[in-house]
């Protein structure tokens, strides 16, 4: 099977996985608790569009994005949204759609 280009933004990657392995580096330059700084953010926003519950994700708005523990010991992006609610998102999920 040939490998499926993919663009997240301006960004554009030969096959799927550089894309989360991208991703995957960015989550890991982040500790538990930060906050994901604002180029990362830009990236993460159109990262988001492409997840398949992107607008149950999104809510009523994001503020910011940071980086919390997920499952198992696990750490993953979240979205925290205007009205103090927030959820998390895998960005594999992103990338597969």
């Amino acid at each position: 099977m040939p490998a499926k280009p993919l663009s997240i933004g301006s960004l554009h990657f030969a096959k799927k996985g550089d894309a989360a392995a991208f991703l995957q580096a960015m989550l890991h330059r982040y500790d538990v608790g930060d906050k994901v700084g604002a180029a990362d953010e830009q990236i993460l926003r159109h990262a988001l569009a492409l997840h398949p519950e992107a607008d149950v994700k999104v809510g009523c708005g994001i503020t910011h994005f940071s980086v919390r523990s997920a499952d198992f010991g696990t750490k993953c992006f979240w979205i925290n949204r205007p009205d103090g609610t927030t959820e998390k998102f895998s960005y594999k999920a992103c990338i597969t759609g």
